[in-house]
C-alpha cells in the first residue's frame, strides 16, 4: 500500500469530469488533492465551471427525455446495478487504498465498511425495485384507483468528504434504480474513489450514454452552478447544515425538491442498568470510528451518576490507548484529520470548552510533530452544562463530551436540547425504559443497545437542522420519484349533462 501511495505522489492523478459517456477536460482551475497523513499532493482536480455543469445537466436531460434508461425494465436496471456492485467488489483493494489515502480513514475501516457498503447499496436497490410496486384501491364503487411512481428526472447528487464513496453510492444507486439520470459532484477534498468508480463503470460499458455524469469543484463554484441550474429536478445533498440551507434557498424559485442529510450532535445515553462493557464498546465506536468525522457520531455522552465513576475511568483509559498513526497500517484505529482547517477547528473547541468550564479528561492536543500529518489525540471533555458550545455545535472530530445525569426525565430533556436531531443512542437492559426513551427522543433514528448500524430497508435522515427526507427503500423512492394517481371508471358514471336543456 505504501508503494501505491508513493506512485500517486510521484505522478498525481488528473481528475476530470465525465459527461455523455466521455471523460472531458474541464475548467482551467486546478485544485490540489492532499493525502492528510503526509500533506503531499496525490491528485489534481480540474474544477468544473458553470458551462461544464450546463453540459453535464444537458447530457443528463437528453438521456432522460430520449434515452432508454427511463423506460427500461426492472430486470434491465437490476442487471446494471448488480454489474456496478460486482465491479466495486472486484476492485475493493484499490478503492479502499484510494479512500484511505484521500480521507485519512484507517484502511481496515475503508476496506471492510466503506467500500463493501458502497457495493451493498447497489445490490440492495437492485433487490428492492424487484419487490416494490404501486397500489390499487377499489373502495370507491365503480372506480379503480392506481398509484404508480414515475422517475423524477435529472437528479443532482452532492456527496460529502467524510465517507465519499459509501454515502454517494447510496444516492447513485437509489436514483438509477427508479429510472433517473444523474449529475454527481463529490467533495473537492475527497474525489478520488468516485472518479475511479466512474472509470470502472465506463470501462465495462454498464450504463447508456448520459445517464451518469460527473462534475468536480468547490461548493461556491460548481456546487452553486448545480443548485441554481433550471434543468435540475431535485438535489440530494449530504453535508453541513449551512450549505444545505443555501441549496434549499437556490431551489426555492423553481419550486424544486431537496433531500438533505445534514449535521448531527447525537446523544448517547448510558443508564445504570446498561450492560456496561457493551455500552463502552458502543460509545468508543460511536465517538471515534471514522476518525470521529461522521454526522451520526454519538459523541454527546450522558452517563447516569450511579455508574459514572467506573464508566468514565474505563472510557478515558481506552481512549488514551487508541492507536493513532498512518491509516494504511492495519493496526491503526485513528488516522489524521482531513485538513488543517479541521485540525484548527478542533483545537478551537478545546480552548472554548476549557474557557467555559469543561474539564479535559483525555487528548486535546496534536499528536506527533507538525510535519507528521494532521493527527490529534482523541479528546474527552466533561461539561458542567449542556449549553456549552462543545455540547451544542458539531465538531466532526474524535472529540466526545461527557455529562452526568440523575434521572430519566432530566437526561431526555438534555438530549433533546439541541438544534440537531439525527440519531440518538440508548443503553439500557430495561426494555420499558429503552422503548420509552426511544419514543421521546426527537431524532430520525434511535439505536438501542447498539452503535452505528444501517438497515437499508428503513429510512435514514434527521429532524430539525439535521435535514429533510430519508434515504433507504421507501424513503429513497419518495426522494427520486413522483407519485402518480390514475383513476379509472369501471362503468359509465351518472354525470350531470351540463349545457343540455332538460
Amino acid at each position: 500500500m505504501n508503494q501505491f501511495r508513493a506512485d500517486l505522489e510521484r505522478a498525481p492523478r488528473q481528475v476530470t469530469g465525465y459527461v455523455a459517456g466521455s471523460f472531458v477536460p474541464t475548467g482551467s482551475t486546478g485544485i490540489d488533492v492532499i493525502d492528510p497523513a503526509t500533506g503531499r499532493i496525490v491528485a489534481i482536480l480540474n474544477e468544473s465551471t458553470p458551462d461544464d455543469v450546463d453540459r453535464a445537466v444537458g447530457a443528463a436531460r437528453k438521456a432522460f427525455e430520449t434515452g432508454a434508461w427511463r423506460s427500461s425494465s426492472v430486470a434491465e436496471r437490476q442487471t446494471a446495478l448488480m454489474a456496478i456492485h460486482d465491479a466495486i467488489l472486484e476492485n475493493v483493494d484499490e478503492l479502499a487504498a484510494l479512500e484511505t489515502i484521500n480521507t485519512g480513514l484507517p484502511l481496515k475501516q475503508t476496506r471492510t465498511i466503506h467500500i463493501t457498503r458502497a457495493a451493498q447499496n447497489f445490490r440492495f436497490f437492485s433487490e428492492f425495485i424487484n419487490q416494490d410496486g404501486g397500489d390499487v384501491y377499489t373502495q370507491e364503487k365503480g372506480y379503480m384507483s392506481l398509484v404508480t411512481y414515475d422517475p423524477i428526472g435529472v437528479c443532482a447528487l452532492i456527496g460529502p468528504w467524510n465517507m465519499p464513496l459509501g454515502l454517494t453510492a447510496m444516492k447513485i444507486a437509489g436514483a438509477l434504480a427508479f429510472g433517473n439520470t444523474c449529475v454527481v459532484k463529490p467533495s473537492e477534498i475527497t474525489p478520488l474513489t468516485l472518479a475511479r468508480l466512474f472509470q470502472i463503470i465506463d470501462e465495462r460499458g454498464i450504463l447508456p450514454e448520459g445517464v451518469l455524469n460527473l462534475v468536480n469543484g468547490r461548493g461556491q463554484v460548481t456546487g452553486d452552478a448545480i443548485s441554481s441550474h433550471p434543468d435540475i429536478d431535485m438535489i440530494s445533498f449530504t453535508g453541513g447544515t449551512e450549505t444545505g440551507a443555501r441549496i434549499l434557498k437556490a431551489l426555492a424559485p423553481g419550486i424544486k425538491g431537496g433531500a438533505m442529510e445534514l449535521g448531527g450532535k447525537s446523544a448517547s445515553i448510558v443508564f445504570a442498568d446498561a450492560d456496561i462493557e457493551r455500552a463502552l464498546d458502543g460509545v468508543m465506536l460511536g465517538s471515534f470510528m471514522n476518525n470521529g468525522q461522521m454526522c451520526l457520531a454519538g459523541s454527546r455522552l450522558f452517563v447516569e451518576r450511579k455508574v459514572a465513576d467506573p464508566f468514565i475511568e474505563q472510557f478515558v483509559a481506552r481512549t488514551r490507548a487508541l492507536r493513532i498513526g498512518d491509516p494504511l497500517l492495519e493496526a491503526t484505529e485513528i488516522g489524521p484529520m482531513i485538513n488543517q482547517a479541521q485540525m484548527d477547528r478542533v483545537m478551537r473547541y478545546v480552548d472554548s470548552g476549557s474557557g467555559e468550564g469543561a474539564q479535559l479528561l483525555a487528548g486535546g492536543r496534536r499528536h506527533g510533530e507538525s510535519n507528521d500529518g494532521l493527527y490529534i489525540e482523541p479528546t474527552i471533555m466533561q461539561a458542567p452544562s449542556n449549553s456549552l458550545a462543545i455540547c451544542q455545535e458539531e465538531i466532526f472530530a474524535p472529540f466526545a463530551t461527557l455529562q452526568i445525569f440523575d434521572d430519566e426525565e432530566d437526561v431526555i430533556a438534555r438530549a433533546n436540547d439541541s438544534a440537531f436531531g439525527l440519531v440518538g443512542y440508548v443503553w439500557s437492559q430495561n426494555l420499558e425504559r429503552a422503548m420509552r426513551s426511544a419514543a421521546r427522543l426527537r431524532t430520525g433514528t434511535v439505536m438501542v443497545n447498539s452503535p452505528i448500524m444501517r438497515d437499508l430497508r428503513t429510512g435514514f435522515g434527521g429532524v430539525k437542522q439535521s435535514g429533510l427526507g430519508r434515504e433507504g427503500a421507501k424513503g429513497s423512492r419518495a426522494m427520486f420519484t413522483e407519485m402518480k394517481s390514475t383513476i379509472i371508471a369501471l362503468e359509465a358514471p351518472a354525470l350531470p349533462r351540463m349545457g343540455i336543456a332538460d
